[in-house]
């Protein structure tokens, strides 16, 4: 009781700072607001496919790169920046890890059913929850910590186009006393898969992003894709997002939310990516397989397989959303076709996800 007693004035003065720092960015936001930027009229790469990408997301952004993929060609369009123009992809992330997951089963360092007590130092009932369920979104952990200093990082990011994902590994794991397990199975948690990078990472006993270009990236042809933890590790190549009311939104970097969603990449190796995927190259394939089905949805690692709302096809999937981005890449496996869309702007995910149908269904075979 002391101890609770003790915490309440620490407590209540970290709610004022929160509440402060909200109202000053919530004044400057309202004092500048600037129009949504438009994309330009000119593409680079192929002209049909920058049409039907134009048509099926909209105008409302300051850069769009879509490609459509089979298993014998490519084809790319950029517009409001150069084809080398690293995007952030968001959540696609989830998709890389799950595939390095995949990777160090197949290898024998970890199973589906290892424990995370095992590989990190957690303990209680998070002690007891599988790779395997934190891979499928089905360990019972929230999206986020639920800690005050999340809490504050979050509001702070959506009034100041900030970063809210820009702890440590040991700053992610010290957060973690008290989490309960009791969110519904099949909540979207990026928790989870922070969690899951930072235990693969443990297992192979090398830093994540090490073993992810060793394992994933640079196998399946993301070679000049980063994993920056830092502003200072940006290049010229790195495009900044904007908001959807068109403020420049500060890049999501930080070392713990790499593996579910730190990664950037340029549209020609994220073609080169899905085509590997599409033609079972990948390394960690076993990562699209089903493990996990929830009403109509079947879950792999990571990986999402879902009959499109559009002609029915099974489509495998993953999306993704940050601050200034928002990302699709999907797969009609039997009918050997794929896409990719990268967009400069935040906007719902699901819209992004829904254009990314569409634009499969009017690709046909990407001949």
């Amino acid at each position: 009781m002391e101890r609770l007693k003790a915490d309440r004035p620490s407590r209540r003065r970290s709610l004022l700072v929160v509440s402060v720092c909200a109202a000053v960015a919530l004044l400057a936001g309202l004092a500048w607001r600037p129009a949504p930027a438009q994309l330009p009229p000119t593409a680079i790469g192929d002209s049909e496919l920058a049409d039907l990408g134009r048509a099926v997301m909209g105008e409302d952004r300051p850069a769009l790169a879509v490609a459509c993929v089979s298993a014998t060609a490519t084809r790319t369009a950029v517009m409001g920046a150069e084809p080398g123009t690293r995007f952030e992809i968001g959540s696609i992330s989830k998709g890389l890890t799950g595939l390095l997951f995949a990777d160090l089963i197949a290898r024998g360092e970890v199973r589906a059913d290892t424990r995370l007590g095992d590989l990190l130092p957690v303990t209680g009932e998070l002690a007891k929850v599988t790779l395997a369920q934190l891979a499928t979104h089905t360990s019972g952990l929230p999206t986020q910590l639920p800690t005050l200093g999340q809490l504050g990082r979050n509001y702070w990011a959506s009034l100041t186009a900030g970063n809210p994902y820009d702890s440590t590994v040991p700053q992610l794991l010290d957060g973690l006393r008290g989490v309960s397990l009791d969110a519904e199975p099949g909540t979207y948690s990026n928790l989870g898969f922070e969690l899951l990078g930072a235990a693969l990472a443990a297992a192979a006993d090398r830093p994540y992003r090490d073993l992810l270009r060793e394992r994933i990236l640079d196998p399946v042809g993301l070679t000049a894709a980063s994993v920056p933890y830092a502003d200072s590790e940006l290049t010229e190549r790195d495009l900044l997002g904007q908001t959807a009311g068109g403020r420049t939104a500060d890049a999501w970097l930080g070392e713990a939310m790499a593996p579910a969603g730190g990664v950037r990449a340029d549209i020609d190796q994220m073609a080169a990516f899905a085509q590997q995927l599409l033609t079972n190259q990948a390394p960690g394939l076993d990562a699209l397989a089903p493990k996990d089905t929830r009403g109509d949805t079947a879950t792999g690692w990571a990986w999402i397989t879902l009959a499109s709302p559009i002609d029915q096809h099974p489509v495998t999937w993953h999306n993704g959303g940050t601050g200034g981005f928002t990302s699709f890449l999907g797969l009609d496996r039997e009918h050997k076709t794929g896409v990719v869309v990268l967009s400069a702007v935040q906007e719902p995910p699901n819209d992004t996800t829904l254009a990314g149908f569409d634009l499969l269904h009017r690709i046909g075979n990407c001949a």
